[in-house]
C-alpha cells in the first residue's frame, strides 16, 4: 500500500514510519503546514515527495491511503478531503473537537466505501489483549470495577499546543482520556453510560486542564475509575480489573511500547501472565492493510474513535458543571 503522511509529526517520526515500512507499506509523500519542514522531514526519512498543498497530495494517484497526525482541529477538513479524493484514512485521536465533526468524517468514509480507522494503539498491545482474554474467559468472574491510572509527565518536546491551546484540542482530556475510554470499551466490551469528573491545572496547563479524574457507570453495573495527568513524573501507569473471582494487576502497560507486567490474583494464589510483545503500531498498520484488502476491520474503527471522543467530551462537561453527565454518542447510523 502506498501512503501519504498528513503531518510531519513526532509520532510519525518515532513510530508510524517504521511500522508502515515494516508492514511493506510505501510512504510516497509527506505534508506539513510548512513546505520547508516537510522537505526536511522527507529528506530525513527518505520520502520521495513533500509539500504544503493538501490538494496536490490528494491528487496524486500513487497515494492509496493517508495517515493524519496533525493537530486535532485540522483532522476534520483533512479527513473529509482525503475521503472525497478516494483515499483510505488512518487518523490519530481524538478524531475531532466535536462529536458531530467526528461522526461526519466516519459517515463520509462509509458512504464512499473507504476504510476509516482510528489509531488507538493501546488496544493493539499484547498486554491489553491478554487482560481482555482473562476477562472474557471468566478467570476473574463478573467484573466489578476497572481502575485506569494514566497520569504521566508530558515530555517538553510534546508540550506546546497540548498544554496551552484549547482551539487546537489541547488539554489532558482530549489527549489521554480518549485513550482510557477506548481501553475500557475494549476490555469490558461495553460503552460508558454516564460520568462524574473533576479536572484541574496542576502545573503545566495554561488555559487547558492538565489533570483529570472521573468515574464512569457501565451498563453491566461495573464502575470505571480513570486518572489522567501531564504532571506526574513518577506515578507509573497501569490498570486493575477486579471481579468476583479474582483481580488483574497490569503495570506500566499504558504506553506506546510493548512493556509492563500482568499478574492474576485468585483464591489459588498469584500468577504471572505472559503476553506477546509485538510492536503496537505495526499491529495497527497490519490490521488496516488487511481491512483495505477486505479482510476484517481495522483494530479500531472510526466508530471506536467517535465513541472514545464522546466519553472524553462527557468527562470534560461533567468536570465543568460539577454534575453527573450522560454520555452522548450521537447518531452513528
Amino acid at each position: 500500500m502506498r501512503w501519504a503522511l498528513i503531518g510531519a509529526s513526532t509520532i510519525a517520526r518515532q513510530y508510524m514510519i517504521g511500522a508502515i515500512r515494516a508492514e511493506r507499506g510505501d510512504i510516497v509523500r509527506v505534508l506539513s503546514s510548512s513546505a520547508e519542514r516537510a522537505r526536511d522531514f522527507a529528506a530525513e526519512h527518505k520520502i520521495p515527495k513533500s509539500g504544503a498543498d493538501l490538494q496536490e497530495l490528494l491528487a496524486d494517484s500513487d497515494v492509496d491511503a493517508v495517515y493524519i497526525s496533525t493537530t486535532n482541529e485540522k483532522h476534520l477538513p483533512q479527513a473529509l478531503a482525503a475521503v472525497k479524493a478516494g483515499k483510505h484514512v488512518l487518523c490519530e485521536k481524538p478524531l475531532a473537537l466535536t462529536l458531530d465533526d467526528a461522526t461526519a468524517m466516519v459517515r463520509a468514509a462509509k458512504e464512499a466505501g473507504l476504510v476509516f480507522a482510528t489509531n488507538h494503539h493501546l488496544r493493539c498491545s499484547g498486554s491489553h489483549r491478554a487482560v481482555r482474554a482473562l476477562i472474557t474467559s471468566g478467570r476473574i468472574g463478573r467484573v466489578l470495577s476497572l481502575r485506569l491510572h494514566h497520569a504521566v509527565f508530558l515530555p517538553p518536546h510534546l508540550q506546546g499546543w497540548r498544554i496551552n491551546s484549547p482551539d487546537a484540542g489541547g488539554g489532558v482530556i482530549p489527549d489521554i482520556t480518549v485513550h482510557d475510554a477506548d481501553v475500557a470499551r475494549f476490555l469490558l466490551g461495553e460503552d460508558p453510560v454516564s460520568v462524574v469528573a473533576q479536572m484541574a491545572s496542576s502545573g503545566l496547563g495554561d488555559g487547558v486542564e492538565d489533570s483529570a479524574m472521573s468515574v464512569w457507570t457501565m451498563p453491566s453495573g461495573a464502575m470505571v475509575m480513570s486518572h489522567e495527568s501531564f504532571t506526574h513524573p513518577f506515578a507509573g501507569s497501569g490498570l486493575e480489573v477486579h471481579g468476583t473471582e479474582g483481580s488483574i494487576f497490569a503495570k506500566d502497560v499504558m504506553t506506546q511500547n510493548p512493556i509492563g507486567s500482568i499478574e492474576l490474583v485468585t483464591a489459588a494464589g498469584r500468577e504471572a501472565i505472559g503476553f506477546d510483545n509485538h510492536d503496537l503500531y505495526r499491529e495497527s498498520v497490519r490490521r488496516f492493510h488487511a481491512a483495505v484488502a477486505g479482510d476484517g476491520e481495522p483494530a479500531a474503527t472510526g466508530v471506536d474513535g467517535v465513541k472514545s471522543l464522546a466519553v472524553a467530551l462527557a468527562v470534560r462537561d461533567a468536570a465543568r458543571k460539577g454534575v453527573r453527565v450522560d454520555v452522548n454518542y450521537g447518531d452513528l447510523h
